[in-house]
């Protein structure tokens, strides 16, 4: 199968006395979303459709909300294990589409930010992210923060770029330009972008 799709949805309740955190970032409001972890509805929901559209569970499989090891855990911790089980399965994202559905703080204003924010930690361009904001008008839920995400991907060409490889090059610039087409820098993977910013360590054996 070349293409998967994947959707994800979170939940929470605003609390007094939390920090608020929604896409990576952090935002000024009075109240922060309760939570085992950050409570990042957004990373949340975006995990959930990366884990969905690999079929290998969820968010909760992975890292239990009574676990104390999860205890105001970034978020980005969640992100960077689906994107761990996207490369060994060898896909990658084409493009994610979300939904947060909240009556405060108003998105709009930050909507550039969060989709900068989100396209760095999954290593995609921003164009490939879309971030929208409604207020949950008739629901009775304006004390809840939701977030609803779906994910397209493609599975890896694993031979792209490998033949440009079987002639011999002697020029330094083209061996550069090469191995940036096939997602090699300096030694590198291409994923190395996702750690963009410090996370705290994890043994992804000890989770399971």
């Amino acid at each position: 199968m070349s293409m998967r799709i994947g959707y994800g949805w979170d939940s929470h309740a605003f609390q007094a006395g939390v920090p608020l955190k929604i896409g990576g970032i952090a935002i000024d409001h009075p109240e922060g979303l309760a939570g085992h972890s950050d409570g990042d509805v957004l990373l949340h929901a975006i995990t959930d459709a990366l884990l969905g559209a690999l079929a290998v569970g969820d968010i909760g499989s992975f890292f239990p909300p009574g676990d104390p090891r999860w205890k105001d855990a970034d978020s980005a911790i969640f992100l960077n294990l689906a994107l761990e089980e996207l490369q060994t399965a060898g896909y990658r994202i084409v493009n994610v589409d979300t939904t947060l559905v909240l009556a405060a703080p108003k998105i709009g204003p930050i909507s550039g930010d969060m989709r900068q924010r989100v396209a760095e930690l999954l290593d995609i361009e921003p164009n490939a992210v879309g971030i929208k904001a409604k207020t949950p008008e008739g629901l009775n839920q304006d004390h809840v923060a939701q977030a609803h995400a779906v994910v397209l991907l493609e599975k890896f060409d694993d031979k792209s770029g490998i033949g440009l490889l079987e002639a011999e090059i002697d020029d330094p610039d083209t061996v550069d330009e090469v191995l940036t087409k096939i997602g090699v820098s300096e030694g590198l993977s291409s994923s190395k972008s996702r750690r963009l910013a410090p996370l705290p360590v994890f043994d992804t054996e000890d989770i399971t």
